[in-house]
C-alpha cells in the first residue's frame, strides 16, 4: 500500500501526554485535532489555550484544535491514542468506521489491558480485524523516557516508534522529530510495549523502596533485578532482547523509577509511607498506569509461565494487602541462585 502524505493529525485522549504530544506536532507547524471526551474539558482548553488540569503552563498553539467528536477524523492521516489502557478498546473501536485508509495509528499508551493480557498494538490490530480493516491501516507505538511536562518545555528528550515496516517507522519518526525531541525506529513493538507497561510496575516498588526509606543501593537493585523480569517476559512472548537495553526498555524504566514526576513512583512512595491504595490514588490527579498493570502482567506472567518475583510481590501488595516490609523480607528470603 502507498504511504499517505501526513497532512492533519488526531490525538485522542486530552491528558497531560496526549496533550503535550498534540503541542509538540503543532509547535512544528502540523494541524493537529486533540480530542477530549469531555465537552467542558473541550470549553476549557479552547478558552483558556492551556490544559490547566493536566499540563498547566504550556501554551496550546492557535493550529491545535480541541475537539469533543470524531467528525473530523476522516481528514486525519495519523492518528495517536493517548487514551488510559482501561478505555483502550472502547474508544479506539468506535473510531475505525471514521479512520481513512493508510492512516498511521500510534499508540502513546503505557499499559495490558487487564482481561486479554493483550498490548494496544494487539487491541488495534483485534479490533481493525473485527471490523474489516485489517491491512488497511498502520498499527504502532511510540515510548521511551519522556515526562509529558518536561516535551512540553522543550528539554532534550529521545524516544523510540515502533512498527512492523519500516517506512511507516521512518514516516513517524520524521513526524515526530524536532530540534528537541529525538526519535528513533524500532520493528519490535512487542518490546517496546511490554517495557512501557512493567517498567510502572517496577517503578511502584521503587516508590515503595523509597516509602519505606531504603536508600540508592535497593533501589539500584530494583532496577537492575526488574529490568530482569521484564526482559524474561518480553522474549517469552517473542521481543528481541536487545529492546530492553534500549531507550524504551532500560531508558524509560530509569525515568520512571527515580524521577519525582512519576505517577507511579508516586504511588508507591505513598504505600511505603503507610497509605492503603484507595488513599494513595485518591491523592492523585492523573492515571498511573501501573497499578492496574501489575494485575494484568501478573496473570500474563502466569500464563506464559515466567517467574517475576518482584511483581509478584508487587501484586500481593496492591490486591492482597500484603504489609509493605513483609514483601521485602519474602524478596530477600528467596533461595540463593546465579544471577
Amino acid at each position: 500500500m502507498e504511504l499517505q502524505p501526513i497532512k492533519q493529525i488526531a490525538v485522542i485522549g486530552a491528558g497531560s501526554w496526549g496533550t503535550a504530544l498534540a503541542k509538540l506536532l503543532a509547535d512544528k507547524g502540523e494541524q493537529v485535532l486533540l480530542w477530549s471526551h469531555r465537552a467542558e474539558h473541550v470549553d476549557a482548553l479552547r478558552r483558556d489555550r492551556e490544559n490547566r488540569k493536566y499540563l498547566p503552563g504550556a501554551a496550546l498553539p492557535t493550529n491545535l484544535l480541541a475537539v469533543n467528536t470524531f467528525d473530523d477524523l476522516p481528514s486525519c492521516q495519523c492518528l495517536v491514542m493517548a487514551v488510559p489502557s482501561h478505555g483502550f478498546r472502547e474508544v479506539f473501536s468506535k473510531l475505525i468506521p471514521r479512520i481513512q485508509e493508510g492512516t498511521f495509528l500510534v499508540s502513546a499508551v503505557k499499559g495490558i489491558e487487564v482481561e486479554t493480557g493483550q498490548t494496544m498494538c494487539e487491541i488495534m490490530q483485534q479490533e481493525l480485524a473485527r471490523q474489516n480493516r485489517a491491512g488497511t491501516l498502520f498499527a504502532g507505538v511510540l515510548s521511551g523516557p519522556s515526562f509529558a511536562d518536561e516535551v512540553a518545555i522543550g528539554q532534550p528528550t529521545a524516544v523510540t516508534v515502533g512498527f512492523t515496516d519500516n517506512r511507516v517507522a521512518q514516516a513517524v519518526q520524521h513526524l515526530f522529530s524536532t530540534s528537541f525531541f529525538r526519535v528513533y525506529t524500532s520493528s519490535d513493538t512487542i518490546g517496546l510495549e511490554i517495557s512501557a507497561a512493567m517498567k510502572n510496575v517496577i517503578a511502584i516498588a521503587a516508590g515503595i523502596s523509597d516509602g519505606l526509606g531504603y536508600g540508592l543501593n535497593t533501589r539500584a537493585a530494583l532496577i537492575t533485578r526488574g529490568l530482569a523480569e521484564i526482559t524474561r517476559l518480553g522474549t517469552a512472548l517473542g521481543a528481541d532482547p536487545l529492546t530492553f537495553s534500549g531507550l524504551g526498555g532500560l531508558g524509560d524504566l530509569v525515568l520512571t523509577c527515580t524521577g519525582s514526576l512519576s505517577r507511579n513512583r508516586t504511588v508507591g512512595l505513598k504505600l511505603g509511607e503507610g497509605r492503603t491504595l484507595e488513599q494513595a490514588l485518591a491523592e492523585m490527579t492523573m492515571v498511573a498506569e501501573g497499578v492496574k498493570t501489575t494485575k494484568s502482567c501478573y496473570n500474563l506472567a502466569a500464563t506464559v509461565g515466567v517467574e517475576m518475583p518482584i511483581l509478584e510481590q508487587i501484586y500481593q501488595i496492591l490486591y492482597k494487602d500484603k504489609p509493605c516490609r513483609d514483601a521485602v523480607q519474602d524478596l530477600f528470603g528467596r533461595s540463593l541462585k546465579e544471577e
